[in-house]
């Protein structure tokens, strides 16, 4: 018999993801201080190895667990784990290549704004798996494509080099929530993102050795952004957000953690000192409605009869 979910425990997974959210944005602060003293893909590196060590401690839970319900609770074969997290990794390590070396020529805000774009991308990329989006998800990226112009399309018809980079990564990240559904079955989740934050490490050292000088005084210069990076935005909130999902709808969670553009750009503001001009205000609300709409269902007769028209 399914247990019912209490409003309290709703109310303390809601809590949980929106301090998931506020880590994730800081973490765009975090990412850019960083890069004072490190290269993008040192940076991205070393903070997925504090990520993935950050993980040991439920990796053993899990495997406890296991070992005592091995029946109901069977695990993923070494095989599957390596192949599933090395194809995750892949698409995380695009996704945080893009983002990280856009955030040299970008600000914390706008590239947090950016980002969260992937909550339109993924029910459109989903056309492609012949998902159909609903009218929400069209109004969402309507106004979400509208917010992007104003907040990165000059008066002069340009687009900044730092914003193009982050929006291209947008589709990663979409593209690895689309890659999770489809692996989530068949791996644990925590073993999923242990693989995949070793292969993006893995990736992104490789790439940083060739193209990058790395130095330890670099690193350690770099170790409190480092440390949150690592620990905080990928190790803790990850856990945060896997505890916080148990009893929260999914598009209220979806929702919620796409606050993180709202604190990434508060971070920008508190810490950085960056501000947005009242056309890149407008944007970002812009933007930011339109990521809210694009998870609401709308099943009204009058939206049905324009999916109709429309569709």
């Amino acid at each position: 018999m399914k247990k019912q979910t209490t409003d309290r425990q709703v109310l303390k997974s809601n809590l949980l993801l929106l301090i998931t959210a506020t880590i994730w944005g800081f973490g765009f602060v975090a990412q850019r201080m960083g890069m004072d003293h490190v290269g993008p893909f040192t940076f991205n590196g070393v903070r997925f190895a504090l990520g993935s060590i950050s993980l040991l401690p439920l990796l053993y839970v899990t495997r406890t667990r296991r070992a005592m319900y091995a029946e109901i609770l069977p695990a993923a074969d070494a095989k599957t784990v390596a192949w599933g997290g090395s194809l995750a990794g892949i698409a995380l390590f695009l996704g945080a290549s893009l983002q990280q070396v856009g955030l040299v020529y970008t600000t914390a805000g706008k590239a947090g704004f950016i980002t969260g774009l992937y909550v339109v991308i993924v029910p459109l990329l989903g056309l492609i798996w012949r998902q159909r989006p609903d009218l929400g998800t069209w109004i969402g990226a309507v106004l979400a494509a509208w917010g992007m112009y104003l907040l990165s399309v000059t008066e002069d018809f340009t687009v900044e080099f730092g914003d193009l980079l982050v929006f291209i990564g947008a589709f990663f990240w979409a593209g690895h929530v689309h890659l999770l559904g489809w692996l989530s079955p068949k791996i644990d989740s925590i073993h999923l993102a242990f693989s995949q934050f070793v292969a993006c490490s893995l990736f992104s050292l490789i790439t940083a050795i060739l193209t990058e000088v790395i130095t330890l005084s670099g690193i350690i210069a770099a170790a409190v952004p480092l440390f949150y990076g690592g620990v905080c935005s990928v190790g803790v909130a990850y856990t945060l957000q896997v505890v916080g999902q148990r009893n929260a709808n999914p598009s209220h969670a979806a929702i919620i953690l796409s606050m993180e553009a709202v604190f990434a750009a508060i971070g920008g503001w508190m810490i950085l000192g960056e501000v947005l001009s009242p056309r890149g205000l407008t944007g970002c609300a812009l933007m930011m409605t339109g990521m809210v709409l694009s998870q609401f269902q709308f099943r009204g007769k009058l939206f049905r009869r324009l999916l109709s028209v429309f569709g």
